[in-house]
């Protein structure tokens, strides 16, 4: 399946991951290869093979409920917040997509 419509990914500062509803990789911008580029090229392989039981199974249950998952996590000293969510057409689930935002190291926090 060719994806067009994320384009407007491809300049964000973050990276962008999208699987279809099977888990494959549609399409990442160019952040997301960079981010990625220890595993080589994503686009066509299912998200099965790099990530463990545990991941499989919230990737599975995300797309089968529609929820969404979100989480921070350090790395190399750098922070990120993922969230991972459904994307829909016509209100069926199509697949999920992964945002992964790198954090500033102090992070405002408002109430409002």
């Amino acid at each position: 399946m060719k994806v067009r419509h994320f384009d407007w990914a491809e300049e964000l500062e973050c990276a962008v991951t999208v699987c279809d509803s099977d888990g494959v990789v549609v399409y990442r911008n160019s952040k997301s290869a960079k981010t990625f580029e220890k595993y080589g090229e994503l686009l066509g392989k299912n998200l099965r093979e790099c990530h463990g039981e545990k991941s499989w199974e919230m990737i599975q249950r995300m797309l089968a409920s529609g929820e969404s998952n979100s989480y921070t996590i350090q790395k190399d000293g750098i922070k990120k917040l993922i969230h991972q969510t459904p994307w829909r057409v016509g209100g069926k689930i199509k697949g999920l997509v992964e945002f992964s935002i790198v954090l500033p190291p102090e992070l405002p926090h408002f109430i409002r």
